[in-house]
């Protein structure tokens, strides 16, 4: 895309699904990534060739044939991802009609804002007809932050109230270096508001990433810091993710 954020390197199907099998992860989601804008081919692709084990989230404009849509649930797309934050991505400002397609649609929707947006966007949010997903624990930079901060509230209003939150992008919120720990008590706020409403994410392959380059084992050891028991592990990786993206629930 034209206005996309950044330039990333090339990261391969192949390469995904190598970092799925060396984390030991059964099944993953694919996000679209905003460089690509509307172009979900590659994802598509992807989640055509690997049906049983991958999800996707779309980045779809409104009003297209209905058969674009449609293909793109046949592959396997569960969700539609709407961004503001980098170039490429579709705003908040059809909210409501974006709720109406995922409803049609029987998706959710995933949110990549800037937390502080949440305040203004909350009202909107919580009247949707579908579930929704906020990335990143909200893309909150921490440094300077507490959990009481009005905005970080609303975040954990909204996941009390029913929404669902990714526990993911420590890297880009925190002021500290692996394992993160100044993300420890919002990442265990959220986990007390919605504990089966949370789920991890790997953030592969790190784009946009300005700090030290981590390797998923690391983000791996800063979920244990966030959920030390197995019983928030168990649900936050395999429970939560079977409910919202529609896997196989693996037994305990």
């Amino acid at each position: 895309m034209n206005d996309r954020s950044y330039t990333p390197p090339a990261a391969t199907a192949e390469q995904y699904l190598s970092m799925l099998d060396a984390a030991g992860m059964a099944y993953g989601v694919l996000v679209q990534v905003s460089v690509h804008g509307i172009d979900n081919r590659l994802m598509l692709q992807t989640l055509r060739s690997n049906r049983t084990r991958l999800r996707g989230i779309a980045v779809m404009p409104l009003g297209l044939p209905e058969s674009d849509y449609a293909d793109a649930k046949a592959a396997g797309v569960v969700g539609l991802r709407l961004n503001d934050l980098y170039g490429g991505g579709i705003d908040f400002s059809q909210l409501r009609e974006y709720g109406a397609l995922a409803k049609e649609m029987g998706w959710h929707l995933q949110f990549l804002l800037d937390g502080r947006q949440l305040p203004r966007l909350a009202p909107e949010m919580s009247k949707l007809p579908v579930p929704f997903v906020v990335d990143h624990m909200g893309h909150f930079e921490l440094a300077g932050m507490t959990v009481d901060d009005t905005n970080f509230q609303t975040l954990v209003s909204l996941v009390r109230d029913g929404g669902w939150v990714k526990l993911s992008g420590a890297y880009r919120q925190s002021a500290l270096e692996p394992p993160y720990e100044d993300t420890v008590p919002y990442a265990q706020c959220l986990l007390d508001a919605g504990p089966s409403r949370c789920v991890w994410g790997s953030d592969w392959p790190h784009v946009a990433n300005w700090k030290t380059m981590m390797h998923v084992h690391d983000l791996l050891d800063t979920l244990a810091l966030w959920a030390p028991t197995r019983a928030q592990q168990h649900a936050i990786l395999v429970d939560n993710p079977s409910e919202l993206y529609g896997f196989e629930r693996a037994p305990r």
